[in-house]
C-alpha cells in the first residue's frame, strides 16, 4: 500500500510539473503580438478569399489548452476537408498521445504526422530541411483547394518570445509575398506575415530535427 502511495505521490509531481512546463510558457505581450504581424483588413479579406482558404468558412477552432496546438491544426484541416475527425478529441482517439488532457512537453512534427494518419486516408507528409526557395514553391501550392499544410515554427522568431506552435497555413498572397496563418491560439487569431519571416521561424530545431511543415492531400 506504502509502495502505491509513492507512486502515486510522484505522478501528481510529475504530472504537476508537466503542467507548469506547458501552461507555463512565455507569454507574448498583447502589443507584440500586434505589432509584428499584419492583420489588416483589406489584406486578410483577400487571404481568406484563396481557393484553400475558403474552405475554412471563415472560421477557426482554437485549441482547448497551450500543449494542444497540433490536434486543434489537425482537426481545422480535417473540417477543412470534410473529414469525420473535426475535434481535438476526436483525432487524438486510439493514437495514445495526449491521454492526461495534456500534450506533455507538447508534440513533434513527426508525432503530430502519426496522429493524423491514424484518421484519415489522405497522404500525410513531413516536409523539413527545405530551402527558402522550396519554402515558397510549397506556399504556391497551399493555394491548391486539395492540399493542406500544416506549419511547425517557433514564436520566439516572429514575435520576439514564445516557443514552438503549429498552425494551419490558410495560402499564400504571392504578389505581397504574405502568407495566411491560421493560428489556432485565439489570443493571436488568423494573421499574415512576411514569407521570410515565416520561413525562418520554420527553419529551426525542435530537438535534433528540424521543424517543417506537415502536408495532408
Amino acid at each position: 500500500m506504502r509502495r502505491v502511495l509513492l507512486a502515486l505521490v510522484a505522478f501528481s509531481a510529475l504530472f504537476l510539473g508537466a503542467v507548469i512546463v506547458v501552461v507555463g510558457q512565455t507569454k507574448v505581450p498583447a502589443d507584440a503580438i500586434a505589432n509584428a504581424v499584419t492583420r489588416s483588413p483589406d489584406m486578410l479579406a483577400q487571404a481568406w478569399k484563396l481557393p484553400a482558404a475558403r474552405t475554412f468558412g471563415l472560421t477557426v477552432s482554437y485549441q482547448s489548452n497551450p500543449s494542444k496546438c497540433g490536434p486543434a491544426s489537425v482537426a481545422n484541416v480535417f473540417r477543412s476537408l470534410g473529414e469525420d475527425e473535426t475535434t481535438e478529441t476526436a483525432v487524438l482517439e486510439g493514437t495514445g498521445k495526449c491521454w492526461t488532457g495534456l500534450c506533455i512537453m507538447g508534440l513533434t512534427l513527426d508525432e503530430l504526422a502519426g496522429v493524423a494518419k491514424q484518421h484519415t486516408d489522405r497522404k500525410v507528409t513531413v516536409i523539413r530541411d527545405i530551402s527558402s526557395e522550396e519554402f515558397r514553391e510549397h506556399l504556391r501550392h497551399s493555394n491548391d483547394p486539395d492540399r493542406r499544410y500544416i506549419i511547425n515554427f517557433t514564436r520566439e522568431k516572429i514575435f520576439g518570445a514564445g516557443a514552438g506552435h503549429f498552425s494551419p497555413i490558410g495560402g499564400y498572397l504571392e504578389g505581397a509575398d504574405m502568407v495566411l496563418v491560421l493560428d489556432v491560439n485565439e489570443n493571436y487569431r488568423p494573421w499574415l506575415v512576411e514569407r521570410e519571416r515565416l520561413f525562418l521561424a520554420m527553419d529551426t530545431f525542435d530537438g535534433d530535427k528540424k521543424r517543417g511543415l506537415l502536408l495532408i492531400q
